[in-house]
């Protein structure tokens, strides 16, 4: 093809998407979900696709596709049509972790994805399964200084953010624990219940109601301040191991080449909902807490922590497994 064919096929391909910027929406939309039902990143796509669908008058679809470290997911929504009719809820270690740590990604979460906004956040828990006898941080870090080795922890996925607070942990601690991976954090919290592995770390979502039961003992959460929802856990810096404060946010992107159109209205709505009094509410219940920015501000937080995860990764030695 000729230069002059290509520019002016461009020029046709962007009057294109400004015209359906126009008209959007006009059909439903799907929302690309990084893991099964049962975790802390379905249920934040879930109650935003429910009230986005109110927003937007047209109904927003969430679409589960686990799998591969949530590059299915990535993969999934960066080949999609620039045309704002496939969202993709991102979790940080999609666009942070996994880019870092893997060396065949079909994706770049620079190049291939328009933020359009963080939407929520959750901390890390630290459980241990009761038949470790471990009771609290201290103690799991002697034994497993100890016993280089012995204790085993569950992940939510390889190259996840579950994945990498376990490295983390281990780099700070000196321990050698090793990684068993699952695909999402459903089966990983079961292997945990089920005495399979010795540890998990996970969302505050995910294992608060196993802690509240006593069906696994809760060591720290990695937050700066406990949560009403477990009062009596620790945060790790309290338990005795600072620097190890996480959170796991969740942000709304979109394909690269989206009119500024789509995400801007994209990024009204969802700041609008993110300020609704009943999504707090709903999400606070959770322990999740609801956040919102512009997407020059998500775009910003992905580079500062896509950085910061190198350095775990780099320090760590963490692999896929």
């Amino acid at each position: 093809m000729s230069l002059k064919k290509t520019l002016v096929a461009a020029a046709l391909g962007a009057i294109s998407l400004l015209a359906q910027a126009d008209t959007w929406p006009s059909k439903p939309i799907k929302l690309i979900v990084a893991f099964p039902p049962g975790g802390a990143s379905d249920a934040v796509g879930r109650l935003y696709a429910e009230k986005l669908s109110e927003a937007l008058k047209q109904p927003v679809i969430v679409d589960n596709k686990p799998g591969a470290g949530t590059a299915i997911a990535a993969e999934a929504a960066a080949k999609a049509a620039p045309d704002g009719y496939t969202l993709s809820l991102a979790p940080a270690g999609q666009l942070t972790v996994l880019p870092n740590i893997s060396k065949t990604l079909n994706y770049d979460p620079f190049k291939d994805f328009a933020p359009v906004a963080v939407v929520a956040s959750v901390p890390y828990v630290i459980a241990a399964a009761p038949n470790t006898g471990i009771n609290n941080l201290k103690d799991l870090i002697a034994k497993a200084k100890k016993e280089p080795g012995k204790f085993t922890y569950s992940s939510c996925g390889n190259g996840t953010l579950c994945h990498l607070s376990g490295e983390l942990f281990k780099t700070l601690t000196g321990t050698d624990i090793l990684h068993i991976p699952y695909k999402g954090s459903a089966p990983a919290i079961t292997a945990l219940l089920g005495g399979e592995v010795s540890l998990a770390f996970d969302t505050l979502q995910v294992l608060a109601p196993q802690v509240k039961a006593g069906k696994v003992k809760g060591l720290a959460i990695s937050s700066a301040k406990r949560s009403f929802l477990l009062p009596d856990l620790p945060t790790a810096a309290e338990a005795g191991l600072p620097n190890y404060e996480i959170s796991s946010w969740f942000g709304v992107v979109v394909p690269a080449a989206t009119p500024k159109e789509i995400v801007n209205r994209l990024n009204a709505e969802l700041t609008r909902i993110a300020n609704s009094t009943e999504v707090k509410g709903r999400f606070a219940a959770q322990g999740v807490d609801v956040l919102n920015s512009t997407p020059e501000g998500f775009a910003k937080l992905i580079r500062e922590d896509h950085a910061r995860w190198g350095k775990v990764v780099k320090a760590s030695g963490a692999k896929l497994d």
